[in-house]
């Protein structure tokens, strides 16, 4: 929020297909309607935002670099604009997709290089160069997308205790500890995948008991247990999004659980539509229901307001962020659209 209290969302972009790197928007508070109010391009390709804190409490907003010499950046967005926070810091690794902010430290998953970072935060919340680097190793059954690792995902899992790492080469979910003073990371155990999955992005149900794994290389949710006193992962389903096959190839990309644990969505490029999955009380089961359009082309992201009230796709080829309205039914209903070229995240804050 600003210094008024009002919401705003933060969308990232590629600057090399067309974007202008950063757009700053307010959030009606009544509609869920996005307008922009400001952009900033000072890394190119921004395509991942995350938030933080900074000691003083206010607000953070961090972004990777995704290039083949990655870095991230972060910028002061406690006023009415985004103020640079020192210089872009590099990762030590190539093309990072996602970043986390984990125990006072920046984590990325570096895509191209197959590895994770760990970057120191300043008490002003600004990044210091890599305190450690995890290296994956191995690969999957398919020949272009899995002849190596590629970390794609790093998510704190909700008690604060571990990092998973997602990698969409190797088939696996690492979960990983932390060491808050050295800002070293350890793998302390691995979740294998069917082969060829491709897993690509994770989301926890809020009770904190269950992982959904998202698979880009075959439209599949994989139904994780989690248990965070052990920080141990195992699977127990998997939920096809597509009973008889998609009609053209398919590319899912994110998905997300809503606040109460009853539905859950998944932003699916290729088809550009959102499909709708029902959870069970058990959260074990999740079931199809239904899939709408995504308002666009190609949705890289998909994320709830902090109200529940609304869900917003990034729409990368149309270059748009398109919002729905929620309710009860979780079938979500188009109520709006904003052009940001070559969109492919947003953050609230």
């Amino acid at each position: 929020m600003d210094g008024t209290g009002a919401l705003r969302a933060f969308i990232g972009s590629f600057t090399s297909s067309g974007g202008q790197g950063i757009t700053q928007t307010e959030v009606d508070p009544r509609t869920g309607a996005l307008t922009a109010t400001a952009t900033v391009a000072t890394v190119p390709d921004p395509s991942y935002l995350a938030v933080g804190h900074r000691d003083t409490g206010r607000p953070v907003v961090y972004c990777v670099s995704e290039t083949a010499r990655g870095a991230v950046a972060a910028y002061d967005v406690s006023g009415p604009g985004l103020r640079p926070l020192g210089d872009p810091v590099q990762v030590h690794g190539a093309e990072p997709t996602h970043l986390a902010v984990c125990q006072d430290h920046l984590v990325t998953a570096n895509y191209g290089s197959g590895s994770v970072s760990v970057l120191p935060l300043a008490a002003d919340g600004t990044p210091r160069s890599p305190s450690s680097r995890l290296q994956h190793e191995g690969h999957g059954p398919h020949p272009e997308r899995q002849s190596a690792p590629h970390a794609h995902q790093v998510v704190q899992d909700p008690s604060g205790r571990w990092v998973l790492s997602v990698d969409l080469g190797t088939d696996s979910v690492r979960v990983c500890a932390l060491e808050t003073h050295s800002g070293a990371l350890s793998v302390h155990s691995t979740t294998r995948l069917p082969p060829g999955t491709g897993p690509r992005h994770l989301a926890f149900h809020p009770r904190g008991e269950h992982a959904y794994v998202l698979g880009e290389l075959r439209p599949t949710v994989a139904v994780c247990r989690w248990d965070a006193a052990t920080g141990a992962l195992r699977q127990v389903g998997e939920c096809a999004l597509f009973q008889h096959g998609a009609d053209v190839p398919v590319q899912p990309s994110a998905p997300v659980v809503s606040h109460d644990g009853r539905h859950m969505w998944a932003a699916v490029r290729g088809t550009d539509s959102i499909v709708v999955l029902s959870l069970d009380e058990t959260g074990d089961r999740p079931e199809v229901v239904t899939s709408v359009p995504c308002g666009g082309r190609w949705p890289r992201d998909l994320v709830l307001h902090p109200s529940g009230s609304w869900l917003y796709a990034a729409n990368e080829r149309s270059g748009d962020v398109t919002w729905f309205d929620l309710d009860r039914t979780g079938v979500p209903r188009r109520a709006g659209a904003l052009t940001v070229p070559s969109a492919s995240s947003v953050v609230f804050v």
